[in-house]
């Protein structure tokens, strides 16, 4: 995502830190990333534990050593964790974003602010489930939004969770009728995945932005479209001049850096 004079290699080591609001033995575990323009340590919600056990297990298998922020794109976030782009592979590896993939942990509390820990998927057409990547992931640097900014978003990203929910249940009914050896007209279809839609919206609140969340957006800043519907499963808790200086390093047309 970012163009660097020096490539952005890291590795990444594993440690511990007690949160002071946290009682003992469950403490948050915090990740040190080490980048060729500086160090970044990002702390894992207990809240989203597949996410959390995941991530641990990519770093304790070195998965993520030597591999790139291979997409980085100012004022929005800069992406890591595809083995792929780690130069030292004799052979290329298999892009993450399609293969290995873990179940969403969405969770209203945690947003995309400055600083956040998400992991990155594949669009919503392909993936209605919205799973994540396994090794993927990015940190958001953003900007800043206005309060009536962020009022209207909330309703486009109301209408992108339904968007996405509606096109899940079309194709668990299609793939359903099909693997019974019934297939169904679109018609059909469409009826059965409105009715599942129906009891979606009946029993799931809409999405809505508490004022602290709004507080945040407007003093820090982030990238807020993407609430609802991308997994937020830590945050940057030192280090984030090092996500500037990375998002700002020049890129290519496919957001990929230069060096």
């Amino acid at each position: 995502m970012n163009n660097l004079s020096a490539r952005i290699n890291f590795s990444i080591l594993l440690f511990f830190m007690l949160s002071c609001n946290s009682p003992a033995g469950d403490e948050n575990k915090v990740v040190s990333i080490k980048t060729s323009l500086g160090e970044i340590k990002v702390m894992l919600y207990n809240e989203t534990p597949i996410h959390r056990d995941n991530f641990i297990k990519m770093v304790n298998s070195g998965v993520y050593d030597g591999v790139l922020f291979h997409r980085v794109i100012n004022e929005f976030m800069i992406q890591a964790g595809d083995p792929s782009t780690n130069p030292s592979y004799s052979k290329p590896q298999r892009d993450t974003l399609a293969g290995y993939t873990i179940p969403a942990e969405f969770r209203p509390q945690f947003i995309h602010k400055k600083g956040a820990l998400a992991a990155a998927r594949q669009g919503n057409n392909v993936n209605p489930e919205m799973r994540s990547s396994g090794t993927q992931f990015y940190i958001v640097q953003g900007k800043k939004y206005s309060r009536n900014d962020l009022l209207a978003l909330q309703e486009k990203i109301n209408s992108s969770i339904r968007q996405a929910y509606f096109i899940r249940f079309i194709k668990e009914v299609a793939d359903s009728a099909r693997l019974s050896g019934k297939p169904l007209q679109d018609s059909e279809i469409q009826e059965i995945a409105s009715g599942k839609m129906f009891r979606y919206l009946s029993t799931n609140p809409s999405f809505k932005y508490t004022e602290e969340q709004i507080a945040t957006y407007v003093n820090l800043g982030g990238t807020p479209f993407l609430d609802g519907t991308y997994t937020v499963f830590g945050e940057v808790t030192e280090g984030l001049d090092i996500v500037d200086k990375i998002a700002a390093v020049s890129t290519d047309g496919n957001d990929k850096p230069v060096n």
